[in-house]
């Protein structure tokens, strides 16, 4: 691959962006990384870390030279949507970690993650509008889901950049570092206490939280009784009542 790199860890992937000549920004070769990388986590379930490098750059948006060019037959193949919609149902729980700006599709690309870490000097934006598009790639439904319908028709309508400390407050971010050194421990000690559960518990649970509501609460109650038969939930609280039992 040449424009990700790869590292794969014994319960996940680190996926890094790896396009720093171009602020990784996002073309056609790079979603068809991502494609080939879902495909990998789809085949065999892990955790994914996503972020973009050491260059203080998250990703700087979608490729505009290749964007200018796309016609209503590329915007209706749904080039960058259909790989973030793949990321997005992975079947484990996936993070992202930005470092710099996140903006446009960049930003998308962070949305499409369950999880986001981001760096003091993070920044987010979707500023389609004023190049004459939409934000076609998830954020219309995925950014009203995450802040609300108003305040991300806000950012949508203008444009707006939001730094970090906003993105922490209004639900966009999980967690601010103050340093990018600490971007990638903070974001692999999130996966690390998500790792301490059930694979099989986090993969129904996520497909519970991303169901439809009218899927409720009927798969809740078919998830549960999957789980209630699985030998590691009976190894589990087995092993929560003898660590009671000793105290």
């Amino acid at each position: 691959m040449s424009g990700l790199r790869i590292e794969e860890l014994p319960d996940r992937l680190v996926v890094t962006l790896d396009r720093p000549e171009k602020r990784n920004a996002i073309d056609a070769d790079l979603i068809g990384e991502l494609h080939a990388v879902c495909a990998e986590l789809e085949a065999r379930p892990r955790l994914l870390l996503l972020t973009g490098g050491a260059d203080g750059i998250f990703a700087g948006g979608a490729d505009i030279g290749q964007l200018r060019e796309r016609g209503r037959v590329d915007a209706l193949a749904a080039i960058n949507s259909a790989a973030f919609a793949r990321i997005r149902a992975l079947p484990m729980p996936t993070v992202a970690a930005v470092d710099g700006p996140a903006l446009g599709g960049g930003a998308e690309l962070a949305y499409a993650c369950d999880l986001r870490v981001c760096t003091a000097r993070a920044v987010f934006g979707q500023p389609e509008v004023r190049l004459g598009i939409l934000a076609g790639a998830g954020a219309t439904h995925r950014l009203p889901a995450l802040i609300g319908e108003a305040r991300a028709k806000e950012l949508l309508f203008t444009g707006r950049r939001v730094d970090a400390d906003e993105a922490l407050r209004i639900g966009l971010v999980n967690r601010v570092v103050a340093e990018p050194a600490e971007l990638l421990p903070t974001a692999h000690g999130l996966l690390d206490e998500i790792a301490k559960g059930s694979p099989l518990a986090l993969r129904l649970t996520k497909l519970a939280v991303d169901a439809p509501p009218a899927a409720h609460p009927q798969l809740d109650l078919v998830s549960q009784a999957v789980l209630f038969e699985d030998e590691e939930k009976h190894r589990r609280m087995t092993e929560f009542l003898e660590r009671r039992r000793s105290r």
